[in-house]
This record gives C-alpha cells, sequence and structure tokens, in this order.
C-alpha cells in the first residue's frame, strides 16, 4: 500500500517516505509493470550489504517494454525513430512493428544456442539493430553487455574474457561524422586475443563497409532474419541480471556493473514520469550513445517501458551537418524533452555563440532540457535557459546507479534552479555528507558524498563474477554507505552541490578548495566555451592549480590578455588563497567518448607521472597537444620553478 506520501503531496512527503517505508513506496510502481508472479519481497535485506528488490518475483523486461504496449492496443504508435544525419536516414518503427523485429532476432540467437543466463556481448554502432539486439537479449533472459562501438581490440578483448559471451553482436562499421571505421577487423584482432571464445557472431553488414565473413562462425543479421522463427518472452527472476556494464576501474581494469531486471524495470518506468516529467505517446530524445549507461537507460529501456517515443540519433552535436542538428531533430519530432551532456551544449555554443541557428526551427513543443554526466557549469547554463526559453535541468548520476541520485523532479515538485546543484536527492536516495573518518559534516561544508544503504532499485547490485571488488570499491571505506567518489555538500535548503570528483579536491597549502568552483569562474569569461582546472603536485604548497581554456569560436584577442583576465577573476571571486597563476588556452580537452573531460590523465601528464592511455578517449594526439601546453608553462616534466 502506497499511504503516505504520493505525487500530489509533493516532494517532501513522497522523499519521505521513500526513505522511512521504501517497502510501501515501491509497491506502486510496482504494481504498474507486469508480473508473471508477483514478489515475495519488496526489499530483501537478507545477505547485507547484497540488497536484493522484488525477490521472489518474476518478470520479463521486453515484454514490459514492448509486449505489454502492443496488448495494450497501441501497438501502432511510434516506438523508435532513427534519425541519422550521417547516413542521411530517419526511419520509424512502431511498437507492433518493432516487437515483431525483436521477436525474429532472439530467434536468430536462440538457432545460435543462445538460453537464459547465457551472456551476449554487442558491438555495435548507434544503429535500431543496437537496441533491437539488447531487447532480443532481455525477451531471452540472455545477459547483454553493450561495449561501445569501434572501442580497441584490447579493451574489448578484456570484457569478452569477463563476460564470456556465448554469441558477439557487431557490424560492418561505425561513422563518425564522414569517417567510416571498419569493425571488423578491430572485432578480430580482439577475439584474437582473447582467451574466452563465443560461440559465433552475428554482423549486421551496413551499406557503408562490407566485413569478410568466416562461414560457419559469422553470420549475416539481414540473412538470418529472413528464416528466423520468432521467440516468446522467457520469465526470469527479478533478481536474474539483465545486462553488464563496463565502466573504468582505478587500475586500468574495467569493471562489470550488474543490472537486475526487477528494479532496473519498476525504477525506470517510474523515473519517466517522476523525474522527466513524460506520460505514454510522449516523444523523449536522449542525444548519447547506446555504449554508455544513459543509452542503457534513456535511450532503450525507459523511455519504451514508458510506452513514450524514444529517437535513437547517429549523429554529433557540431558538424552533422552543423550546430543546429539539435533543433532540426527537435521540431522535426516534436520532441517534448530532451536530455544530454553538457558537452554537447559547450560545442554548440561555442560555433554558435548568439543561438542563431536556433531561429530556423519550431521547438514549440519542446519543454524541458535535462543534462549529466559531467558537472553543469553555470555559463552553460544561462546560455540554454536564455536561448530555448525551457527549464534546463541538472542531474547528478553515474553509470553504477542507473538513474538520477539528485534531480529537480519535474513529475513531483519543480524547485527554483540554483546554478551548481542538480537540485536534491531524488526518492529513494538518501544522500548525506562525511568526512574521511565518516562522521556528518555540517550544511555547507565540503565533504565525501555519500549514500546510507540500502540503495533504491534499479542501482547495481554488485560487479559481474567480482562480489569482492564491488564490495572494496564501493562499500569497505564508509560502512553502511555507497560511497560515490564524488566530493560537495548540501546547503541549508537541501540543494546537493556535486563539486568534483573526491580527488580533484586539491590542497593548496593547507586549504582544502574545489576545482569545479574554479572552473565556474573561467566558465563565466564571454570568450571561454570551455575549460577544466585540476590540481598538480608543487613542492612548496603541496597542489597548485592549472586551468585550460578553449576558446568561443571567432574570438580574436589575444589569448595572452584572456589568461590574465581569467586569473584576475579567480582572484577577485575565490581570493588569493587559491594560487591561481597558471592558466593556458589550447584547441580542444581530451575526452571520453562520451564527453568527460579527462581530468585525472592531464594530471598526471604535468605531473610527469606514467598513465595508461584511457580506452574510452575519443582522439590520442590531443594529449600531445595538452603536454607541448605543459611543457611552455613549465610543466609536464619540464624544471618546475619554485
Amino acid at each position: 500500500m502506497q499511504g503516505r506520501g504520493t505525487m500530489t503531496d509533493g516532494y517532501l512527503a513522497y522523499y519521505k517516505q521513500s526513505i522511512e517505508d521504501p517497502d510501501g513506496f515501491w509497491t506502486k510502481p510496482a504494481q504498474d509493470c507486469h508480473w508473471y508472479k508477483k514478489w515475495d519481497k519488496v526489499l530483501d535485506d537478507s545477505n547485507k550489504p547484497f540488497y536484493r528488490w522484488f525477490s521472489g518475483g518474476t518478470v520479463n523486461t521486453c515484454y514490459n517494454a514492448l509486449d505489454i504496449h502492443v496488448e495494450n492496443g497501441i501497438g501502432d504508435q511510434v516506438a523508435l525513430i532513427y534519425d541519422s544525419p550521417v547516413t542521411d536516414t530517419i526511419k520509424k518503427y512502431t511498437y507492433l512493428e518493432l516487437r515483431d523485429e525483436v521477436a525474429r532476432f532472439a530467434g536468430v540467437l536462440t538457432s545460435k544456442g543462445v538460453q537464459k543466463g547465457d551472456r551476449v556481448l554487442l558491438y555495435m554502432p548507434m544503429v535500431p539493430e543496437a537496441a533491437m539486439a539488447m531487447l532480443a537479449c532481455a525477451r531471452l533472459g540472455a545477459v547483454h553487455s553493450v561495449v561501445f562501438g569501434g572501442f580497441a581490440s584490447k579493451e574489448l578483448a578484456i570484457r569478452i574474457n569477463d563476460a564470456k559471451p556465448k554469441v558477439i553482436v557487431s557490424a560492418s562499421c561505425g561513422i563518425e561524422v564522414k569517417r567510416v571505421i571498419p569493425y571488423k577487423p578491430l572485432l578480430e584482432e580482439a577475439m584474437e586475443i582473447a582467451d574466452a571464445k563465443p560461440d559465433a557472431c552475428i554482423i549486421l553488414q551496413r551499406p557503408q563497409e562490407t566485413a569478410s565473413m568466416n562461414p560457419g562462425f559469422d553470420y549475416d543479421w539481414h540473412e538470418e532474419m529472413k528464416t528466423a522463427v520468432p521467440a516468446d518472452c522467457v520469465p526470469v527472476a527479478a533478481t536474474d541480471p539483465l545486462y553488464i556494464l563496463y565502466t573504468s576501474g582505478t587500475t586500468g581494469v574495467p569493471k562489470g556493473v550488474v543490472r537486475d531486471n526487477g528494479g532496473h524495470m519498476v525504477a525506470l518506468k517510474w523515473t519517466m514520469s517522476a523525474i522527466y516529467n513524460l506520460q505514454r505517446g510522449d516523444v523523449w530524445w536522449t542525444a548519447s550513445d547506446v555504449g554508455w549507461v544513459v543509452g542503457h537507460s534513456y535511450i532503450v529501456y525507459g523511455p519504451l517501458l514508458k510506452g513514450c517515443t524514444t529517437i535513437l540519433f547517429e549523429g554529433k552535436p557540431v558538424g552533422t551537418p552543423d550546430a543546429g542538428v539539435f533543433w532540426r531533430v527537435i521540431s522535426e519530432h516534436k520532441v517534448k524533452t530532451m536530455f544530454t551532456a553538457p558537452t554537447a551544449f559547450r560545442a554548440i555554443k561555442r560555433e554558435d555563440p548568439e543561438g542563431k541557428l536556433i531561429e530556423n526551427y519550431d521547438l514549440s513543443n519542446f519543454k524541458a532540457l535535462f543534462l549529466a554526466g559531467e558537472r553543469l557549469d553555470p555559463d552553460t547554463l544561462q546560455w540554454a535557459e536564455k536561448k530555448l526559453k525551457v527549464p534546463v535541468i541538472d542531474h547528478w548520476w553515474q553509470t553504477e546507479t542507473g538513474w538520477a541520485i539528485a534531480a529537480n523532479c519535474l513529475g513531483i515538485e519543480q524547485f527554483p534552479v540554483k546554478q551548481g546543484s542538480p537540485t536534491k536527492a531524488a526518492p529513494g536516495w538518501n544522500i548525506q555528507v562525511v568526512d574521511p573518518e565518516c562522521k556528518p559534516v555540517g550544511p555547507g561544508e565540503i565533504g565525501a558524498l555519500v549514500v546510507k544503504l540500502p540503495l533504491p532499485p534499479g542501482t547495481l547490485l554488485t560487479l559481474w563474477n567480482n562480489d569482492e571488488g564491488f564490495l572494496k570499491s564501493y562499500l569497505e571505506e564508509f560502512p553502511g554507505y555507497y560511497k560515490t567518489a564524488d566530493a560537495g555538500f548540501i546547503d541549508d535548503d537541501g540543494y546537493v552541490f556535486v563539486m568534483s570528483r573526491t580527488d580533484d579536491i586539491i590542497n593548496v597549502a593547507g586549504h582544502r578548495l574545489s576545482t569545479g568552483g574554479m572552473e565556474e569562474v573561467l566558465a563565466d569569461h564571454p570568450d571561454v566555451a570551455e575549460c577544466a582546472v585540476l590540481g598538480v603536485d608543487d613542492k612548496l604548497k603541496g597542489q597548485i592549480p592549472i586551468g585550460f581554456l578553449v576558446l568561443n569560436a571567432g574570438v580574436t584577442r589575444a589569448p595572452e590578455d584572456i589568461e590574465k583576465e581569467i586569473i584576475q577573476m579567480v582572484r577577485e571571486r575565490i581570493g588569493p588563497v587559491a594560487s591561481f597563476k597558471i592558466v593556458t588556452v589550447v584547441k580542444r580537452l581530451p575526452k571520453t567518448r562520451s564527453g568527460k573531460i579527462l581530468r585525472g590523465t592531464m594530471r598526471k601528464i604535468a605531473d610527469n607521472v606514467d598513465f595508461k592511455m584511457p580506452a574510452t578517449i575519443d582522439d590520442p594526439a590531443i594529449l600531445k597537444e595538452i603536454e607541448a601546453a605543459l611543457i611552455l608553462k613549465g610543466f609536464a616534466g619540464a624544471k618546475k620553478d619554485p
């Protein structure tokens, strides 16, 4: 029974019940899903700290994402829109069409021996077949592991060894703007390196590249689909794994985050209305990639569980063809709400600072923009609010959490925006701030952001075949809490401020300072498109901050003048205590393919420390540019003046 706290009661009552009565709170959204057998316990705490949700229940995630909508009479509604400016393609699938395609591909997997519990590794570009393959695995109760298409062979081999897939599903190529990236050579090299060997590969041949095929081992997606017998949904335990998603580990060895079926289904469907304020039939666009957690949660599962229309976009925020492509997609498909990373908007703002391209499109259906994946600087927030004239919502979450830890929950109660804050803890998340001894700190005081156990449904259960690693990575340092590895504070109004990763709080002559706070100052300069601040070793002060600036397109002023202005701005707003004296203009910043700035790698270059080339880096050549810029400033192994 829901009892206390419904959405109409507002955030406070809703949040309070989620913490004090999690069983009662999560029962109602669970009843909004289809179960073959109802759960015995909502929250199973019999094996702490390995909490489980809806134990005893049996479900099928694919049935809840597709079949149920067909049976409920919305089979003719568009489920998925594939919009690919890189191939000049737009294709739409109704719920009925998507269900039939998925059932057929599940039949293809079955013909290759895939059964409940088997792993299937997906190494795919942003095409509809990637989502179909994910859902087909869910249909069979097989565990999918999506690896970002184009990932390096060595990294792919590590994931093959860990997941031990029965079948690998891939494509002949991916497309990066105008560049075709053949996948098959990368895949074959990975399989050669890996000790674990799949039984078969299914290859989607794309018109832009034809992959060579090994008879009896490689099977053509299109040919197999012609003769496939559609497969029915297989009931699985709510606690059975739905997928493994690898995220970087501190040792360079990836961690396989495990997500379950029942809790994941309940939480994600609920977030679509509670956080994003969307209902069945609304058009939703997440501009991300299925290789990342955002793509899992909010390109594929969340919107389809809710009965929305989801957009799968194969393109970039700039260059496909210009910085107006986001507005074209929103206008053409009547998008109500969008979710992407701040990096995307910084790229657009850099190319079109005045937002003139927005004027070419009708955005009257657009109601809200959600951003996540990295800190949202106030300058980007203000630019988006001013140009789009809709709520711009920052929210905070991680690969491990699967959905937002903190958010301005539009479907519950909308709060005023505070720059630099993802607003308040989302229901189910008991966020606290503690010091290194795990003692609570006061409002406004920076510490480690942690979440009191149990975590809500839809979060990580453990690491694949590595319970010990799960405990060590997330639960040991702060007993009774999940370690987010983010630092920040909670103010008197309950707003959460995520300042930086824990190791990005720098200690300058005994003063604990947030690099995120300094980045806010840098981003406020009118000529700055993007920036990063990192702490580097200093013999005198322990650490000192270094700033990196990427300037807006069209800026003609001397970089030295802008650097001087930036140093003065930090001195005025944060104070001389920051010891901020070194800043340099660079052409671009090194990032992961999902858009996160590789601050840790940059710091190692500055400190002349050996580092492993990040597997997720979008362009390794950028690191050479960063090193050259640092050497000019007296770093990167060069002699540093005291």
